[in-house]
């Protein structure tokens, strides 16, 4: 990366400590272990009640500390039930803590609260964020793949990019398919602030429990609870990881000999020993790619007093992408405190700090010339750059990367403070103020190049710059929530009742300023839209927007005798994105927990056995604050009386009463475990709807839009499937313990009402679309010609129906004529699948063998397709094409039944381009290894783990292309192949280290 960026701000914390020191305290010896597998616990808080004196267990699971012969100990550990042990003279102690590891003790975030997962009727899953951190990626939502039934993650290997979740299938076109992310109450669409080593836990809600969001649940929630302290002495913990990223499954294109031959039938006039080329070959993907340097460094400090607790952490990332000149360094500080100023008053803050900084690249352009580029050109011989675009090509993709500087700077602050009163035990009253600021800055700078010899090898191409260009945006966007809201929860004998009730404000500001000049001076010190020239090429914009909500939310959770449970929850929405401000939603869930039931305790299978469901409606408000309001465009020219003037006129047709899209889902589960708790799992069928979906319709063009698209809510969508989660976790003996995950999911999306039968066309390639998304199919399914064969000879040419977009030859596609009218055409197109996978999930393994680890997980899908854009695109008879298609491809020497002679830009979508797209890939593997803590007592530490691990090792798939794993944020595009990122593979030397 060109540039280094400071750290902007210094954070100064107050700590208090309490100590309370004892006569006549004695050493007291201990050693901690899993009640049920025996394995020794790491880290483990033990304290003396009532004081803040304490220390954790160590590698073995052992601890000391001083106490009186009367004191008892509170032991505390994530996962596990807390436990309180009286000291009663003893010096040494033997002490087993149960797990909560059991899943239905779990205890989940709902959204406004907690509950034990026992007591959930909804779908909710969790993951620990120590499963999240053990990853060398950036994003949390990257390291969830293939870990959580029901939801689709795709990533993409490009330096600071949004992966793209997909909850319990796609469930809207225009509004967003994205779930909600809620940062320690903080509602958000963008989590790629938030270091993976700082979150404690990862809670899913996939059913109608994410309702109690209202018209931003719709797609499900994705909340993250980052790490608090505990009270005790101060824990410090450094973790890193030094790696390389590497281009996973490059495509290998022809050489020059099978380029040669290639043009012999594609384009016969052309010279390949002219003036441009050279008589070697140029892989245009190594010319402009590299192996990147990554790392990633996190420390943190933690620990409290008698009335406070602290978490303070500070993380640095630094992700040179694969291709040159790309990369993002991101630097975080993350403090939570909390701090009891009474016994029923408590004050809270989560805080989040992140300058991120990204050399960004317009990869779908450069990537498109990377495939299609002559490799008879050179990249770049003595200073000078390959001509190809005076070969009747494309633009040299190396020359885009070496002239182009684009600069994004991103500060942002995150966080909220809260203070929770407790007038009573069972009552609470929480109030948060909950904020999400950004502030960004581009600076888009081209120089100068002109198509003469001081730039090319040869003169004359028509890849220039005449005057340097600079573009600069400034933009900015405020959003805070404000919480607030009371909770009574009380157990009257065998009944436990929590109530919730508040109301929440939310209001989100955002403007941007932009200009661009040119011939702006090359020094990065001058790049100022002032020292441009403003009389060529000028232009300024600047906008914005704003908009609010305002919700009352409730809900009310009963059970009985821990059997039988019933919830509901209730949301009012008001949102200035509509014309019809206000909307109700709500959910209501049942559950029976049958191995609490007499009939069961003599089970000799079942440990824990329950039943649940839930229904709710659900709303999603995605969409453009002004798409309601009609607007008119001005300055422009009309003749009056013979006079030029300027005027006012409205274009577009809107309708004013939209209103937001509705999502009705019931599910159905069943949570167990058993085999003393080593087999546990969830098994779920869903059936969600979206009505009112927003779409296009189109209108005639006598009503003036200029788009002749009229948008409307007037589309169904559907998701139906099942989810099945298992986890075993068992040790063989003492030294060797495992552990393994799976999960599966089905899913089918279909089309159940759209436009009264108009379909939407999407996905051009050479002007034509490849997707429909239409009645009774998949969202953007592919919609092509259906390709049956070869020409083999000219008398089968003769006898074959006409084929409209290009002449049938020897060599060329066959089509099936689908309405037999003799003819090809659009009309013969007919529906071949799409990329939306019926089954997906993943696996986990685990295995401890005395201070080794080694963990690894896989994800993947399968029942979907994708379409091969890029082998379809043809830009000019002298792009260059695949060396396998080089080699598969008909010839008069060497006929072939599946392989065309040549792919033109004529060459229309059809299903010879659509591919499988089923994978399955080694996501992560780790080997690890922990010191002993005798050889780290000396040196103060409590652990020391040292490991490697490769991220993305290896991929099984079907698909000719570098990945099946598509990263395309347009959802009518969804599965069409054309410019992505390379996906990367790394190998990174990791430590953990804790004192």
């Amino acid at each position: 990366m060109k540039r280094m960026f400071t750290i902007p701000v210094l954070v100064l914390f107050s700590l208090f400590f309490a100590d309370a020191s004892f006569a006549q305290n004695a050493a007291v010896k201990g050693k901690i272990t899993d009640a049920v597998t025996g394995e020794p616990l790491i880290g483990v808080s033990v304290a003396i009640k009532g004081t803040t004196t304490g220390v954790q267990s160590d590698v073995n699971g052992a601890f000391t500390l001083q106490a009186p012969p009367d004191a008892t100990l509170v032991l505390s550990y994530i996962g596990y039930t807390t436990l309180s042990v009286p000291v009663n003279n003893q010096t040494q102690l033997v002490i087993k803590l149960q797990p909560e590891a059991k899943e239905l003790q779990q205890v989940v975030v709902i959204g406004y609260g907690t509950q034990k997962k026992r007591d959930v009727t909804g779908s909710v899953a969790s993951v620990n964020g120590d499963l999240l951190a053990k990853q060398p990626v950036q994003t949390p939502t990257q390291a969830l793949q293939g870990k959580v039934s029901g939801v689709q993650v795709l990533s993409s290997g490009q330096p600071n990019s949004a992966p793209i979740l997909r909850i319990r299938g796609t469930g809207s076109v225009l509004a967003g398919a994205d779930p909600l992310y809620v940062v320690d109450g903080v509602l958000t669409n963008d989590i790629r602030n938030v270091n993976s080593s700082d979150i404690l836990t990862l809670d899913v809600l996939k059913d109608a429990s994410a309702a109690i969001y209202g018209v931003r649940g719709a797609n499900g929630v994705v909340i993250i609870t980052t790490k608090k302290g505990k009270s005790g002495p101060p824990t410090v913990s450094y973790d890193a990881t030094v790696g390389v990223r590497k281009i996973a499954s490059p495509i290998q294109m022809a050489n020059r000999a099978q380029y040669s031959d290639y043009l012999k039938d594609a384009n016969p006039s052309a010279d390949v020993n002219s003036p441009v080329t050279f008589p070697g070959t140029t892989d245009w993907l190594k010319a402009v790619s590299r192996n990147a340097f990554t790392t990633n460094h996190n420390i943190s400090v933690s620990g409290g007093g008698e009335t406070n607790t602290y978490f303070i952490s500070a993380n640095y990332l630094d992700d040179k992408g694969v291709i040159q000149t790309n990369g993002f360094q991101r630097f975080t500080i993350r403090a939570n405190n909390e701090v009891n100023i009474s016994k029923k008053l408590k004050f809270s803050e989560q805080l989040s700090l992140t300058r991120g900084a990204e050399q960004a690249i317009n990869f779908g352009g450069i990537y498109g010339n990377v495939y299609r580029a002559a490799p008879i050109i050179p990249s770049k011989i003595d200073g000078k750059y390959g001509n190809t675009s005076a070969w009747g090509n494309v633009g040299n993709p190396l020359l885009q990367l070496d002239k182009g500087n684009d600069f994004k700077l991103n500060n942002r602050v995150q966080g909220n403070v809260a203070l929770d009163y407790k007038p009573i035990t069972s009552l609470t009253l929480h109030s948060a103020f909950n904020t999400d600021i950004n502030f960004n800055n581009e600076k888009n700078y081209t120089y100068q190049f002109l198509a003469d010899n001081n730039t090319y090898n040869v003169g004359g191409g028509n890849q220039y710059q005449n005057l340097s260009n600079l573009f600069v945006q400034n933009d900015n966007n405020y959003q805070y929530t404000w919480d607030n809201t009371i909770t009574f929860d009380q157990t009257y004998g065998k009944h436990h009742i929590t109530l919730l009730g508040g109301f929440v404000t939310e209001k989100n500001r955002s403007n941007f300023l932009n200009g661009t000049r040119q011939d702006v001076p090359a020094s990065q010190e001058l790049w100022f839209l002032s020292l441009g020239n403003p009389d060529v090429g000028a232009s300024d914009a600047n906008g914005g927007g704003l908009f609010t909500r305002q919700s009352l939310v409730s809900r009310a959770n009963y059970g009985y005798d821990g059997k039988y449970l019933l919830s509901a929850s209730f949301r009012r929405d008001g949102s200035s994105k509509f014309n019809q401000h206000w909307g109700n939603f709500y959910t209501f869930g049942g559950g029976w927990v049958i191995s609490e039931e007499a009939f069961m305790k003599d089970n000799k299978i079942f440990d824990q056995l329950k039943l649940r469901g839930s229904y709710g409606k659900l709303g999603n408000d995605n969409i453009d604050q002004a798409l309601y309001i009609i607007t008119a465009t001005t300055n422009l020219p009309y003749y009056y009386n013979g006079t030029l003037n300027l005027g006012s006129v409205i274009q577009d047709i809107k309708n004013t009463n939209l209103k937001w899209e509705t999502t009705t889902q019931y599910d159905i589960g069943l949570d167990f475990a058993l085999l003393n708790n080593r087999l546990s799992g969830t098994l779920d069928y869903y059936n969600k709807k979206v009505s009112d979906a927003l779409t296009k319709i189109s209108i005639p063009a006598i009503l003036g839009d200029p788009d002749n698209l009229f948008i409307t809510n007037a589309a169904s969508y559907s998701n139906k499937g099942l989810e099945l989660g298992l986890k075993w976790n068992d040790k063989i003996n003492d030294k060797i313990s495992y552990n393994i995950g799976f999960n599966l999911s089905y899913n089918k999306n279909n089309v159940i009402g759209l436009n009264g039968g108009q379909f939407l066309d999407a996905g051009g390639i050479n002007s034509k679309t490849v997707t429909r998304t239409d009645n009774g199919q998949p969202i953007a399914s592919y919609y092509v010609l259906q390709e049956t064969g070869i020409f083999q000879t000219q008398a089968e040419v003769d006898a074959a129906p006409t084929n409209t977009y290009e002449a049938n030859k020897v060599g060329g596609f066959k089509y099936a004529d689908l309405n037999k009218d003799g003819k090809i055409d659009a009309n013969d197109r007919a529906f071949s699948g799409s990329y939306q996978p019926k089954y997906y999930g993943g696996f986990t393994l685990g295995i401890n063998y005395t201070h080794f680890d080694l963990s690894t997980d896989f994800s993947g899908n399968w029942g979907n397709k994708i379409y091969n854009g890029k082998k379809n695109s043809r830009g000019s008879e002298n792009d260059n094409i695949e060396a396998s298609y080089a080699d598969s491809r008909f010839t008069t020497s060497r006929p072939s039944s599946t392989d065309p002679i040549t792919i033109t830009s004529s060459t229309p979508p059809s299903t010879y381009f659509i591919e499988s797209g089923a994978y399955l890939r080694c996501n992560n593997l780790t080997l690890g290894y922990t010191l002993p803590s005798a050889m780290l007592k000396k040196a103060n530490i409590s652990r020391l783990r040292i490991y490697l691990t490769s991220q993305n090792l290896f991929t099984l798939k079907r698909y000719s292309g570098s990945s099946a794993e598509l990263f395309q944020t347009d959802i009518l595009q969804s599965g069409i192949d054309a410019t992505n990122y390379p996906v990367t593979r790394t190998f990174a030397l990791g430590v953990n280290l804790q004192f």
